[in-house]
């Protein structure tokens, strides 16, 4: 039997099966590199000269960024484009496992606009300053903000990964009730409670309370921070959603 054969490639499931596939190897690109700019290059541009990281930005992250943005652009088209072709979406979105992939969905497409809406549009600021001063102009005053609001926009972005990836690889492999939609008003709370801690998250790292070092900048200070963060957040997640919905 061909694979083409055994999974039907040329029918609905097929090209189910062909966006998934899409969709997780993209999704691998996107979130490598997020991590990677977050673990890596973030602590290594730190310990640099001012010469070499200005070199380093021209010329590596300027390239990992063109991939980094592009790779979100794949991952969020080939999931949707895999929403699309799906059946029963939905009862489906009204179950347990279906509540779970949308939070994962909401969680990802807010790390979209995160991508091209605030760590893009500032890098470029960056990058620019970054070339200006290796041919030897002045050094742009916005680049060290413009910096930090696109790290405290990834930062972010690697906290929600965290409770995004759990739920949406997870969601094939929890014990949910066949079968099961839930009441309007168990959806509507647990929505309601997602909602007010994704908003304050995301409204944080925008700098809505306080664009300066403080309290609610300590998630953001290390990238170990920003794990543990993810880690307490995906755990609080999983408890409003055994809670609420379980």
């Amino acid at each position: 039997m061909t694979l083409a054969n055994s999974i039907e490639l040329f029918t609905n499931s097929g090209v189910q099966w062909l966006f998934r596939y899409v969709h997780v190897v993209v999704g691998i690109a996107w979130i490598g590199l997020l991590y990677y700019f977050n673990f890596v290059q973030v602590p290594a541009f730190g310990e640099m000269e001012a010469a070499a990281r200005n070199n380093a930005v021209d010329k590596l992250a300027s390239r990992a960024l063109w991939w980094f943005r592009w790779a979100a652009v794949a991952t969020v088209v080939s999931g949707l484009a895999l929403l699309g072709v799906q059946q029963n979406n939905s009862e489906y979105f009204k179950s347990p496992a279906g509540i779970a992939i949308s939070t994962s969905i909401l969680f990802a497409l807010t790390m979209f606009v995160n991508v091209w809406g605030i760590i893009w549009r500032n890098q470029k600021v960056v990058i620019s300053n970054a070339r200006n001063v290796q041919a030897g102009g002045e050094a742009d005053p916005a680049a060290a903000g413009a910096g930090r609001a696109a790290l405290l926009a990834s930062r972010q972005n690697a906290i929600y990964s965290i409770p995004m990836l759990a739920l949406m690889v997870g969601t094939g492999h929890f014990a949910y009730t066949k079968g099961v939609v839930l009441t309007g008003g168990e959806r509507g709370a647990y929505w309601a409670l997602t909602g007010v801690i994704w908003i304050l998250f995301e409204l944080n790292a925008l700098g809505v309370f306080g664009k300066g070092p403080g309290k609610t900048r300590l998630m953001y200070d290390t990238h170990r921070n920003a794990i543990i963060t993810g880690c307490v957040y995906l755990v609080a997640q999983l408890a409003i959603f055994k809670y609420l919905l379980g």
